[in-house]
């Protein structure tokens, strides 16, 4: 049995370990509202249903059980959690109409920054680049690159299969290479 300081830190957490709460909640509380904010396009909204979702895991953890990837799984249940509220929020019934809406996931070239050295012009039209993916390709860019998941997480979070992963984001690069194709962006990102 493979046991990983993050399996170990939930096992504690399940118990009722202060500390491992503590750090279950430090270490994922900035990525989970980075993504939620990407999702919701709403601070306040995402402050509410990320410090929500961390009551809840904590009120509930006696019913959670053992859990094989607690990274994927917290994705997996902020991303429900949060689309529940925005769904309570807007009132809308049909979730394709709300992912539909979803239209603030967007990089921001500090994201960029972050992962790569270019100079301010590169990470303006890298992230121009990103952007022009449609939302689910830009949701899975983010989730394999910005939140490290794995193919088979990212299945996991976005509700969708494996096959589907690799398609969306085989279909984002595609585009991504199309459009750096063009004379002008190469000649920025050369230079």
């Amino acid at each position: 049995m493979d046991i990983t300081p993050e399996k170990s830190i939930w096992y504690f957490f399940v118990k009722g370990d202060i500390n491992a709460f503590s750090t279950l909640f430090k270490g994922y509380y900035p990525i989970l509202y980075n993504y939620g904010l990407k999702i919701s396009g709403n601070t306040s909204l995402t402050e509410d249903c990320l410090q929500d979702f961390f009551v809840y895991l904590y009120d509930n953890r006696q019913n959670l059980g053992e859990v094989n990837n607690v990274r994927s799984y917290l994705f997996v249940s902020f991303r429900r959690s949060i689309l529940k509220k925005l769904k309570r929020e807007r009132m809308f019934t049909d979730y394709d109409e709300l992912m539909g809406n979803i239209s603030k996931f967007e990089f921001s070239v500090e994201e960029i920054t972050i992962r790569q050295e270019l100079t301010s012009l590169k990470r303006t039209v890298l992230a121009g680049l990103l952007n022009s993916l449609s939302i689910r390709e830009k949701e899975a860019v983010y989730l394999k690159y910005y939140s490290d998941l794995k193919t088979d997480q990212i299945s996991a979070v976005m509700g969708i299969s494996y096959q589907s992963v690799l398609n969306t984001l085989q279909k984002a690069f595609l585009k991504l290479r199309k459009a750096s194709e063009s004379e002008a962006i190469m000649d920025m990102l050369k230079g």
